[in-house]
């Protein structure tokens, strides 16, 4: 099978690219410019897989690559993001799609991306399909089970995520003593744990969860070794992720370092 790759920041598309590769696939990788990391084109060239830097919003170009290259289905893999909306200079093709637009939320973006692709002949695969082994478990998946407090404010922060995930705000929710801290929106998981952080004056819990009916394709809840960094510098001690919908893209060493950081994990099964 000839595939795309559609590669935002981050390491998911490192790990797509290899496992298709792994799996027998010609891969042709189309990396957002200033999003992708700049050694995934190194990391292309070492596995045979042609690599295109498109800007974001040129939409067109991304269509011819991938149909001149003959895939006829696509992953994408990692995070753009969600402000660039308002910088962002469409071509016609790109331009066509916000002209469907009643929101700019993710969501509705993606959603008409992905129609635009179907007229293609590219169909948009899970972007998990080749990772399934990277999916959280439900249950402890760390040394140290949560505390009884830790506990509660998971389960008083699973109330509010739900919520705002639902309506497409963000995933993530920060709690200390049943009260929220912070809610994630536009300026992604990090920054929402490091503010969070500022405004706790002590340990606090991190619960992201996965939209309601969460399309797979895109926008799949995402945590590595650099997430339990960010935690682990701000005070947080415990993060409570969707079992099944959530993608550990480090693996077993996002439990290593959780367990070096004395942070607890726990997968909700859904």
């Amino acid at each position: 099978m000839k595939l795309g790759l559609i590669a935002g920041n981050g390491r998911f598309p490192f790990l797509v690219l290899d496992a298709a590769r792994a799996q027998g696939h010609e891969v042709t990788v189309v990396a957002v410019n200033d999003e992708a990391f700049p050694e995934l084109a190194a990391h292309a060239a070492a596995r045979g897989a042609p690599l295109h830097w498109v800007s974001l919003g040129h939409l067109g170009k991304c269509l011819k690559i991938l149909t001149e290259a003959g895939a006829t289905q696509v992953v994408m893999a990692g995070q753009v993001k969600h402000t660039k909306i308002f910088s962002v200079i469409p071509d016609l093709t790109m331009l066509s799609v916000i002209r469907r637009l009643r929101s700019r939320n993710t969501d509705a973006v993606i959603a008409a991306v992905v129609d635009v692709m179907r007229e293609h002949g590219l169909e948009l695969l899970d972007s998990t399909a080749f990772l399934a082994p990277l999916l959280a478990r439900a249950g402890v998946l760390t040394a140290r089970p949560p505390t009884e407090a830790e506990q509660a404010d998971v389960a008083f922060g699973y109330r509010m995520a739900d919520v705002i995930a639902g309506v497409d705000i963000g995933q993530t929710i920060c709690v200390r003593d049943q009260a929220v801290l912070a809610v994630e929106a536009m300026e992604g998981t990090d920054e929402t744990i490091t503010r969070a952080g500022r405004l706790a004056r002590g340990p606090f819990a991190v619960v992201k969860v996965a939209k309601p009916g969460q399309d797979m394709r895109f926008d799949v809840p995402v945590a590595g070794v650099a997430t339990i960094d960010v935690m682990r510098e701000a005070g947080a001690t415990v993060l409570s992720v969707d079992a099944g919908k959530t993608l550990l893209v480090d693996g077993d060493a996002v439990i290593r370092a959780a367990d070096a950081a004395a942070i607890a994990i726990v997968g909700r099964q859904l």
